[in-house]
């Protein structure tokens, strides 16, 4: 059932829970930005990895060149997987699935209204001062 975005109807708990749920889904897509620059800076390493197995070649330098070619340049950076395949898995899974969830539950609770707490201090803080020109 889904309610009226009318904070009035909400109760404390619910916006709290709310405004919890919204700040575990930010900081899973921070943590997901810092796995894109993760996979980014990787990304960086191999292409240097990559200039120097070429120079230690150029250099006459076979094994070194060949152990560059042969176990790091195609290994991967967990396991088996390399960074743009951790990058979908989060995406596709955790990311999405926590996302959905919070998304879930604030159209059943808010009506799928967004930031709940932040709205009802808003609205709090320009009452307070009598009033403002524009509604969030």
């Amino acid at each position: 059932m889904t309610r009226s975005t009318d904070r009035s109807e909400l109760s404390d708990t619910e916006i709290e829970a709310l405004h919890r749920l919204q700040l575990g889904v930010e900081h899973v897509y921070r943590g997901y930005g810092a796995l894109l620059s993760c996979h980014h800076s990787i990304g960086h390493g191999m292409d240097h990895f990559e200039a120097a197995r070429e120079l230690l070649a150029e250099a006459g330098h076979e094994d070194h060149a060949g152990a560059l070619r042969d176990e790091i340049i195609p290994a991967g950076f967990v396991g088996d997987m390399w960074t743009y395949e951790l990058v979908d898995a989060a995406r596709t899974g955790f990311v999405g699935d926590v996302s959905e969830f919070e998304q879930a539950v604030r159209t059943d609770l808010a009506g799928g209204q967004n930031h709940v707490s932040e709205r009802a201090l808003q609205r709090r803080w320009r009452d307070r001062i009598g009033g403002w020109d524009e509604e969030p």
